[in-house]
């Protein structure tokens, strides 16, 4: 069976670099909170970073490579429950993209993540610390938000990439499937027919356009409280 299967294009470039340097400043942003002090300064970059790609991901979400776009995982209820019972059709293509038990846990980090940078906008630590655009809010306001930034916003994103962990190990142990390979490659091995994402030189410069729009798009932003 395997002779039939070639080697297709899921995730573009653009995809794979936005999830591990998320995943990057992810958990160097939470380690750099619980050092505080001078790691601050980090803390707050990497904000920003994060800030950045997931504006980026809104946009490749609606123009990026075919498996990334979000109408090809944003999955109707009755299709979700399909996937459960284990009636996918064939075309459907649920295991090659994000399925549908992936796509709640990918908009649920995605939706946490945001939150998370917002809150922090906002937020002041009372000690040495606020966010850029604290001066916009109350101080009321600010209190509630930085509650969430360092309590339950925190230990929430925390638990979504320990369960993300062990989707993984399941997926591996259980039924044999590598997730982290074509999200390094690219490539998983498919039957012929099924579409791939176009990863080719200029979907990967708009890309970089993209990126660099939505990183002076923050930067303004952030100015704002200056």
């Amino acid at each position: 069976m395997s002779r039939h299967l070639l080697p297709t294009r899921v995730w573009d470039l653009p995809t794979r670099l936005f999830h591990w340097v998320l995943a990057t400043c992810v958990i160097v942003s939470i380690v750099s909170a619980q050092i505080g002090g001078n790691a601050m300064v980090w803390h707050f970059r990497l904000g920003y970073v994060v800030f950045t790609l997931l504006v980026f991901r809104l946009v490749w979400g609606l123009i990026g490579g075919h498996w990334s776009r979000f109408a090809n995982f944003i999955y109707s209820p009755s299709t979700v429950l399909r996937y459960l019972r284990g009636e996918s059709e064939a075309d459907e293509h649920h295991d090659v993209g994000h399925n549908p038990t992936g796509a709640f846990a990918v908009f649920g980090l995605l939706a946490l993540l945001a939150g998370q940078v917002v809150t922090g906008l906002f937020a002041d630590d009372e000690i040495a610390n606020t966010g850029p655009l604290i001066k916009f809010v109350s101080g009321a306001t600010s209190s509630k938000l930085t509650a969430w930034h360092t309590d339950y916003g925190q230990w929430l994103i925390v638990a979504l990439i320990v369960l993300h962990i062990c989707a993984i190990v399941f997926y591996l142990v259980r039924h044999k499937r590598n997730l982290v390979a074509p999200m390094i490659v690219g490539d998983k091995p498919l039957p012929p027919g099924v579409p791939a994402s176009a990863d080719h030189w200029r979907v990967r410069g708009l890309a970089l356009l993209v990126l660099t729009l939505c990183g002076a798009g923050v930067a303004w932003l952030v100015s704002l409280g200056g």
